[in-house]
């Protein structure tokens, strides 16, 4: 059975990641900062010591990224890539900064842009961390750097990743990336992609 690390996993499980992570050919291995959220391993994605070189055949990180400073972001990507096998991957999602900006030029910054299981969320929510949780003490949840599709793509070729696919959902307002540790064919990166990526 393959393992995926589920990175800055909180509450979520294997259920909540992708389609394919969800089935039964993948083993989940938690880790978040946060111990309250009880992961098999508590670390930070700059610096994920206690997982070994090579240990994993993916990496699943959702809605992580964004919360570090951009001159953390490549140290982040470093560790994804250290403990990967070869031949793995990573699956990236973060906020689409492209189209929450469209609704603060039509000065929407602080009005719903959609409704979440943890209630309104806002342009400015998006941008800067989800404001209920920040009031709450929780400063970790704070967005400190952001993406469009291209900057995205961008980063994860220029910190070492060799194929990558990065996608925008506009309508929902978040980015989705697969990159591959190794170069791959095209037919096999689109593959990947629409094995994780959804609709």
């Amino acid at each position: 059975m393959k393992t995926f690390l589920h990175v800055g996993c909180g509450n979520n499980n294997k259920a909540q990641t992708t389609a394919a992570f969800a089935g039964p050919g993948w083993q989940e291995l938690r880790l978040d900062i946060n111990q309250a959220v009880h992961p098999d391993i508590v670390g930070n994605m700059t610096d994920m010591k206690a997982v070994a070189d090579e240990s994993v055949d993916a990496v699943f990180s959702s809605h992580n990224i964004e919360h570090l400073y951009p001159h953390e972001v490549p140290l982040a990507l470093a560790e994804f890539l250290r403990v990967l096998r070869p031949g793995g991957f990573a699956v990236v999602t973060c906020p689409d900064l492209q189209s929450v900006a469209a609704l603060v030029a039509e000065d929407k910054l602080a009005e719903p842009a959609y409704i979440s299981p943890a209630g309104p969320i806002a342009p400015l929510d998006i941008l800067y961390g989800h404001r209920p949780q920040l009031a709450a003490g929780n400063l970790f949840m704070a967005h400190r750097c952001g993406f469009t599709r291209k900057v995205l793509g961008g980063t994860l070729l220029g910190c070492g990743f060799k194929s990558v696919f990065a996608h925008r959902r506009p309508a929902v307002f978040d980015l989705w990336a697969v990159a591959a540790k190794s170069a791959i064919p095209d037919a096999e990166l689109r593959q990947l992609a629409g094995e994780h990526i959804p609709a």
